[in-house]
């Protein structure tokens, strides 16, 4: 029996175990994923984005103000018929201007809303490239889920034919001390045990080493104990293909909503694009209160108020070929998302189909190897009551003993590739 499997000692082990269904890995992962944490900060900054385009065409208020000090002058005053001198431009050298102003862009030919349009549709995106991330993680889950229980399979496969193993050359023993067997067997007893000893210090190494990834992927600490809840022969069924499963992964894939509404966006870039060389119309007003107010005649040093109204029109019927090429810009990006849309049409449609396939090869590599199990498993119990009975070498009970580990063994790794299939499918139709 072996006990030590050659796993690393220290931290591991010493924490409460906890048990994890699938489902609660993949609930973990999406509560601390620093992946889904990124990209939801880049939504949040779509978002403000879009609340800065609908505020570009709002009105806007502002306040200056300011000191300036000037160099001393000459006065300019001259002297009335009343004999009054009137000073028509006196030496005041610190200046004091306060305004508050208003300004409202009313027209724009659409190059406001067009913004507004493209920021929206990449906040959209954005939203739509959080459920790629989701999608992406589930599956990076489910497959180290997976790993662990295939390598937590393994293990116990190996436990078990240790035990066999440990059994036999105990027996093989007693038989070659009352003289029915020759030495050489059991030296080739000896040397399976030892065989199937290092594949199962290898095996342990293999299922901590998938745990390492696992509580990475879950956000548990390093040295936490998991227990893997689900089985990998639980719950297995022929999955319900959808009817047209192509169709239905266009629909539901979030990487190609996420592509159409950045094909919209820029669209709407293309159209601000094209406003470049046509007029903008805006009205603004103000109230200047300053000290000497350069707007009333004679200049004065005391604090005095004036106000303003106008409106402004804007044309740069002549740009010498900006906007032409802002536009052909914009232009050859949506060619090109359009290019890249359809890219990804082709690619789903075969992802689905290969994945299909992988279904049906996987259900019958199951019960290929189920079969293989129940006949190895009849073939080395023959074997041993022939060995028994001495009528078998040992060579005829090591040949079945290695043909029933391989059968356990291939037998685990379909399970865990049929449920990797699964997972892909799931991933490949845009399930969420």
């Amino acid at each position: 029996m072996f006990v030590c499997l050659g796993w690393p000692t220290g931290s591991f082990g010493q924490s409460a175990p906890i048990r994890l269904t699938l489902a609660d890995a993949v609930a973990r992962g999406f509560e601390t994923s620093h992946r889904l944490a990124e990209v939801k900060a880049r939504e949040q900054g779509a978002q403000a984005a879009v609340r800065g385009a609908q505020a570009a065409d709002k009105p806007m208020v502002t306040a200056t103000a300011g000191y300036s000090r000037t160099n001393h002058v000459p006065e300019f005053a001259f002297v009335q018929p009343s004999g009054n001198r009137l000073v028509v431009y006196p030496d005041i050298p610190d200046n004091v201007v306060t305004r508050v102003a208003f300004q409202w862009p009313i027209y724009t030919s659409g190059r406001v809303d067009a913004m507004e349009r493209a920021a929206t549709a990449e906040a959209q995106a954005i939203a739509a490239d959080i459920d790629t991330a989701r999608a992406d993680l589930r599956l990076e889950i489910v497959r180290a889920y997976w790993a662990v229980a295939t390598a937590r399979e393994a293990v116990r496969v190996l436990e078990e034919a240790a035990t066999r193993a440990d059994a036999q050359l105990a027996d093989s023993k007693r038989r070659f001390e009352v003289g029915l067997i020759p030495p050489n067997e059991v030296s080739a007893l000896e040397a399976q045990r030892s065989r199937e000893r290092a594949q199962l210090i290898e095996a342990g190494n293999i299922r901590e080493s998938t745990l390492i990834d696992l509580r990475r992927l879950t956000g548990l600490d390093p040295d936490t104990v998991i227990d893997i809840a689900d089985r990998l022969d639980a719950g297995l069924a022929n999955p319900s293909n959808p009817s047209n499963p192509i169709q239905e992964a266009l629909d539901q894939r979030p990487e190609r909503k996420a592509l159409t509404l950045r094909l919209g966006g820029l669209e709407a870039r293309q159209q601000a694009a094209m406003t470049g060389t046509k007029p903008t119309i805006g009205v603004g007003a103000g109230v200047d209160y300053a000290n000497p107010n350069p707007r009333v005649f004679p200049r004065k040093g005391e604090w005095q108020e004036s106000w303003d109204v106008s409106v402004s029109v804007s044309w740069a019927f002549w740009d010498s070929g900006r906007t032409k090429a802002q536009v052909a810009e914009a232009a050859a990006a949506v060619a090109a998302t359009r290019e890249r849309i359809a890219e990804f049409d082709s690619v789903v449609a075969a992802d689905v189909r290969q994945r299909l396939l992988e279904i049906d090869s996987g259900a019958a590599m199951i019960q290929a190897a189920t079969d293989a199990v129940r006949s190895g498993a009849e073939a080395r119990r023959v074997v041993a009551d022939r060995f028994t009975a001495g009528v078998a070498t040992a060579t005829d009970v090591l040949v079945a003993q290695v043909a029933l580990l391989e059968s356990e063994l291939a037998r685990t790794r379909a399970l865990a590739n049929l449920r990797l299939a699964e997972a892909r499918l799931h991933r490949a139709l845009g399930k969420s």
